[in-house]
């Protein structure tokens, strides 16, 4: 009876299996692989963007096919999101006719962002309509002043090909009056419609516009054989003024990543800036382009928005880090193949590094500026980021997909996408010890440019993986560079941030936060504002007392207190930041707790708080009879 028994079971399970390879076998079927063959003929793309009222992007498409079964798909996987973001659910209305006839469509039983038809014989082109509806409830893309459009969100493609053999010829109606920024070449201008030359799909998708009433172009490459523009699109027109010292700094930026990389692998380059208290504030890297969206008054609040300023060297970084040089696994033949992310630690990891450093050296930030910006970093490593005790910084590359950058409960023990700052970390270790290895004659500055500067000119995408990132280093300088980067990546509680030390500064904490991070405090409006408490009583909170983060294990989460909850008041005092300061100072040096009334789910309740320390804010400070490499890192080159 048991081995009858257990004969059935295995019948069962090689039946089971064999349904379960057939279902998978079909699914599989079911889209076409890509393959890098070209797509037969042009489609042409046309998008309404006129109605700035109700955020509704019109769409048509006119796309060549030959008989038989077809497959369009919306992208899913975004360049720069490294996650599968595409918003599949703001596509509404698709309609598929030929020759003024409908055909009838079927969404993918197994995959939302694939659509299937019949062409019937005859038909030589399939006409597309849909609308794209843009966010009504913050993130707008769209206001009534100016827009900031992904084609990744206003175009279907075929299936089975590789997307640099798909060619568009775009063409884009504005608002009345509305100019534009994008890294494509415009073919002809009509009134407010745009026609742009054709371009391959993934081309077009790496190549967004930025669009508006208020808009001033300017150059930061003059007299250079490969033109570079800020492309700015303002509130108003009071905020696109710039004075004369920063147009400076920002041709300076230019100068200096170019001098940094050795090359320029683009013909021409656009960042693409929106100052708007309104448009979503925005940071995306392209090759040619870069999307940066910014407060309005960026320029004429100068000396209060310091902690904004590294966004345009980050992005731009990426032309090199990111768009040319790529992880083999971040490569795909198409935008519904599947990212892998394992190595970010150096695509933004590395990038976040040199956006720190180009802002120096450009005169973006003062050297003040910059060791205050990075004391913040370094604390969070030193005290706020408990959660490497369970995950390695590798480990958080899968954050994009795993959360898809949601707000998290517990940011300080679950972490997230820790490869930008927590890479930032590594690779600041990373030069210092270059430095200390060749006694300051070689930095990552000769990494960058051999690993990224490679191929001045080309637009072709060049892959690496890890053992191409140790052989790179080992080139400047021989060391176990893979021991050196396992112990910091794939391993718990790495060294990240006493690796500061060896640059020729140290972390410290003062009960006096630094002018960089007072102005955090000053501009609660900005969408990057918090009220930083974290390296004391551990929380950080909103102007209205939300609190967006407790730190895992700190004094206030030990009281009970929670991500989400508000606090009122604090010892009896309506909360304000002010009053929760002085009440940390005062309850330093005695046993006095800290009373929080909370307000969370409808109710209150009320939490001691058992924190003596004081206020606490990092800085640097030298350390003396050390080289500082730290100065020798922002240095401008000459």
């Amino acid at each position: 009876m048991r081995r009858l028994a257990c004969t059935c079971m295995l019948a069962t399970s090689l039946a089971l299996s064999a349904g379960t390879a057939l279902a998978q076998q079909q699914r599989s079927q079911q889209v076409p692989d890509p393959q890098d063959t070209p797509y037969a003929g042009t489609i042409a793309l046309h998008v309404d963007a006129s109605d700035t009222t109700q955020g509704i992007f019109r769409v048509q498409e006119t796309i060549p096919v030959t008989t038989g079964p077809l497959t369009l798909l919306y992208p899913q996987w975004i360049p720069g999101d490294h996650s599968p973001t595409g918003p599949i659910d703001m596509l509404a209305g698709l309609k598929l006719s030929a020759g003024g006839k409908p055909l009838a469509w079927k969404r993918d039983k197994y995959n939302v962002y694939a659509f299937h038809l019949d062409v019937p014989a005859g038909v030589s082109s399939l006409d597309v309509q849909f609308q794209y509806l843009s966010p009504r409830r913050g993130g707008f893309e769209i206001t009534d002043r100016m827009m900031d459009m992904a084609w990744s969100k206003v175009a279907l493609y075929p299936a089975g090909h590789y997307t640099r053999g798909i060619t568009f010829e775009p063409s884009l109606t504005l608002a009345p009056g509305w100019q534009l920024g994008t890294a494509l070449e415009t073919s002809v201008r009509k009134g407010d419609t745009v026609t742009f030359k054709p371009v391959t799909f993934n081309t077009l998708v790496d190549s967004p516009v930025y669009a508006g009433r208020h808009f001033k172009r300017v150059d930061l490459a003059p007299g250079s054989k490969v033109p570079v523009h800020l492309d700015i699109v303002a509130d108003a027109p009071k905020y696109l003024e710039i004075t004369p010292a920063q147009l400076e700094a920002h041709r300076a930026l230019v100068s200096q990543a170019v001098k940094l990389f050795g090359s320029q692998h683009y013909d021409h380059y656009d960042f693409l800036f929106s100052l708007s208290d309104v448009l979503a504030g925005n940071g995306t890297e392209h090759h040619q382009s870069s999307e940066n969206g910014l407060d309005a008054d960026y320029f004429t609040a100068w000396s209060d928005n310091a902690p904004n300023r590294d966004l345009l060297a980050h992005e731009y970084t990426h032309s090199w880090n990111g768009k040319f040089r790529r992880p083999a696994d971040l490569w795909t033949p198409n935008f519904n193949v599947p990212m892998g992310d394992s190595l970010l630690w150096v695509y933004e990891g590395q990038t976040q590094y040199w956006g720190f450093v180009l802002t120096a050296r450009s005169g973006l930030w003062t050297a003040q500026q910059f060791r205050d910006a990075l004391a913040m970093v370094a604390a969070n490593y030193d005290r706020n980021r408990v959660g490497f005790g369970w995950r390695t910084l590798e480990d958080t590359t899968n954050d994009p997909t795993a959360a898809l950058r949601a707000a998290l409960p517990y940011r300080s023990w679950q972490m997230s996408e820790e490869y930008y700052s927590g890479g930032q970390m590594l690779w600041l270790a990373v030069d210092a010890k270059i430095r200390a290895l060749t006694h300051n004659t070689r930095s990552l500055d000769d990494f960058a440019r051999a690993f990224f500067g490679v191929d001045d000119g080309s637009f072709v995408t060049k892959t690496y993986a890890f053992d191409d990132v140790v052989a790179a280093l080992n080139g400047v300088a021989k060391n176990d560079w893979a021991g050196f980067l396992h112990a910091r990546v794939d391993t718990l509680d790495p060294p990240l941030a006493r690796g500061l030390e060896a640059t020729g500064w140290k972390l410290v904490y003062t009960d006096q936060p630094s002018a960089y991070e007072k102005q955090y405090d000053s501009r609660p409006e900005s969408p990057r504002h918090i009220f930083n408490f974290a390296w004391s009583i551990g929380l950080t909170l909103t102007k209205s007392g939300e609190i967006n983060d407790v730190r895992w294990d700190g004094p206030a989460f030990k009281a009970g207190v929670s991500t989400g909850a508000t606090v009122v008041s604090v010892n009896g005092q309506a909360y304000s930041t002010d009053v929760l300061k002085d009440a940390i100072t005062a309850a330093k040096g005695n046993q006095a707790p800290i009373k929080l009334l909370l307000k969370y789910q409808g109710g209150f309740r009320t939490v001691a708080v058992d924190y003596h320390g004081g206020l606490q804010y990092p800085h640097l400070q030298r350390i003396e009879g050390t080289p500082d490499y730290l100065g020798d890192i922002i240095a401008a080159r000459r």
